[in-house]
């Protein structure tokens, strides 16, 4: 049984390792204005807890409290968030390619609010009231800010976010709905970024921007904690992921080193990490591609897709997420608006999920790589549908 509710022990910076409290609000390092990481007592945590001792726990990703960074039970703020299925989707696969395909869907639709940005969001509220954060402020294409609004009324403080005009309505809604403060932008995810620094400087609030805070990568990082959880303690052979700020690519590979490092994992095969964006705004894709290390921002005028998500010219976690792809032994793909449209309608008739046009970007990456042979249907492959499609219905139909 383990002897704290948290092993957190330091933050460090991701790029020159020098490290800092975690006991203080931080947002970026300030030696390299990179993200923090979040650091555990692994060697303590080994010897206190074994993973089989997690599984009569509740079943939201608060089961891996000792991984996560809030110091005490009282100060997590939960709707539910976590455990969302892993479902076995066979006909997603090409038609004829179904009896082969060893193909499954982790579904982040099921989360609060309607996509994977619930679990960042709650992990980085919790810990920032936990250390006396008075408000608290995000840009957003749409999900992160319907998610920050929803965990600061959880928390009883006050909202800000900043998006651009063409943000998803319905996500607008929610956060207005929650009692957030929405202003509305002209310009991308990078100019309402901007905005929002302007204004937890003014007011004195916390920036829960992505990777511009410590956290939200933490509340990412339990889908690959569940994800070898209900594996066995053991990985896939690959994940397709789509990548627009990528803290989701950032904190899974993290969860995965973690976990090797504890001994929890099988076998300590690591997957293969794929990330999937759009034609229209491909920095990471196109960094990979040039052999890179950091993602040149793609130009503003030229960034254009309909799926919001994937609309992110630049990302403060370029290199963690580019090391990944590289580590991992994975690549980088682009799909098309038109491919991404598809295979919405693909998902809802061949195996009855709405999903979001980011989560159906995975599809057609899928289908791709089949089509290559980079992948063999043989290889168990994790598509991660990151939010649901009710939001965006009536663009597919």
């Amino acid at each position: 049984m383990s002897a704290r509710f948290s092993y957190l022990s330091q933050l460090e910076c991701s790029r020159c390792h020098r490290q800092y409290d975690a006991d203080q609000l931080h947002n970026a390092s300030p030696c390299c204005v990179r993200p923090l990481l979040a650091m555990y007592d692994l060697t303590s945590l080994a010897r206190d807890l074994a993973p089989g001792e997690i599984a009569g726990r509740e079943a939201t990703m608060w089961r891996y409290h000792e991984l996560l960074p809030v110091r005490e039970a009282r100060s997590v703020l939960t709707l539910g968030e976590g455990m969302t299925p892993l479902l076995a989707a066979p006909r997603l696969a090409p038609v004829g390619l179904e009896r082969r395909a060893r193909l499954l869907v982790k579904d982040e639709g099921q989360n609060p609010t309607g996509s994977f940005k619930a679990r960042g969001m709650a992990a980085a509220l919790s810990r920032a009231v936990e250390l006396g954060a008075r408000g608290v402020v995000t840009p957003t294409a749409g999900n992160a800010g319907a998610a920050m609004a929803a965990y600061a009324a959880r928390a009883g403080i006050p909202a800000y976010v900043s998006a651009p005009k063409d943000a998803p309505e319905s996500c607008i809604l929610q956060a207005r709905c929650y009692g957030a403060e929405v202003d509305l932008i002209a310009g991308l995810i990078s100019d309402a970024g901007h905005l929002a620094a302007d204004v937890a400087c003014q007011r004195g609030w916390f920036n829960v921007a992505t990777l511009r805070e410590p956290y939200r990568a933490e509340g990412k990082k339990t889908m690959g904690l569940e994800l070898a959880e209900q594996l066995g303690w053991r990985l896939p052979g690959a994940i397709i992921y789509p990548a627009g700020g990528g803290t989701g690519i950032v904190g899974m590979w993290k969860a995965f080193a973690e976990l090797r490092e504890l001994g929890w994992l099988q076998d300590g095969q690591l997957p293969k990490m794929i990330i999937v964006q759009a034609e229209g705004c491909a920095p990471l894709v196109r960094a990979l591609h040039e052999g890179k290390d950091e993602a040149e921002a793609w130009p503003s005028s030229d960034a254009r897709t309909i799926a919001n998500g994937l609309r992110v010219p630049s990302a403060i976690g370029d290199r963690l997420i580019l090391q990944a792809v590289r580590e991992s032994g994975g690549i980088g793909l682009t799909v098309s608006d038109d491919e991404m449209l598809v295979m919405t309608r693909y998902a809802a008739q061949r195996e009855g999920m709405l999903i979001a046009l980011e989560a159906a970007a995975t599809i057609a990456a899928y289908h791709k790589l089949l089509a290559t042979h980079i992948l063999l249907p043989e290889t168990e492959t994790v598509l991660f549908f990151t939010g649901s499609g009710l939001p965006d219905v009536g663009r597919f139909v």
